[in-house]
């Protein structure tokens, strides 16, 4: 029996709007430089310890390693973000990597969120730079582990970023305010 325009329409999965469960981290911030500089800042090793950690590891290709080492003086997997991997990258205009909870948070340390970064010139020496992290569990750990990082992005890392091209790179050997300035 032929199938009709219905029956088609009946099999098909039909857009909706993220549920009300689906939270996600969401932020801008417009930084006073050039796309080309905003984007190395994020993508080459010296660009992000001017800004987002004082060590890193990054391998500028799918599936290459996007790791951030916050406390050098731990041992090896207590560090930061490490083991953390590019999903997806569009040279000036997408960032995509997976993300771990910090290790004092282990039950959820080892799962991976997602981090996506759209960037946008909105002139010559502004670049806005859009923030989503998403793909949060509910409890504990991840309700924690969520709060966390809406401190982190909103009110240390986007902040740095808009330091570092104001006032120059973070210098890790000083006591820092949330927003990259010597305490």
């Amino acid at each position: 029996m032929p199938r009709s325009d219905e029956d088609d329409e009946a099999g098909k999965a039909q857009q909706t709007e993220p549920a009300e469960h689906e939270r996600a981290v969401t932020a801008q911030i417009d930084v006073p430089a050039s796309l080309d500089d905003v984007w190395e800042a994020w993508t080459t090793v010296a660009g992000a310890r001017t800004f987002f950690a004082p060590a890193c590891r990054i391998d500028l290709r799918p599936g290459g390693a996007y790791e951030m080492l916050f406390n050098l003086d731990a041992e090896p997997g207590l560090q930061g973000g490490e083991g953390n991997r590019l999903l997806a990258i569009q040279p000036g205009k997408l960032l995509s990597f997976s993300w771990n909870a910090p290790p004092e948070l282990p039950t959820v340390r080892d799962q991976r969120t997602h981090v996506v970064l759209r960037f946008a010139a909105l002139g010559p020496q502004v670049t806005r730079v859009s923030l989503r992290h998403d793909g949060w569990g509910a409890g504990g750990e991840w309700d924690r582990a969520f709060e966390y990082f809406e401190r982190a992005w909103t009110q240390v890392v986007l902040p740095r970023l808009r330091y570092r091209f104001e006032h120059g790179p973070i210098d890790w050997d000083q006591r820092l305010e949330p927003n990259g300035a010597a305490a």
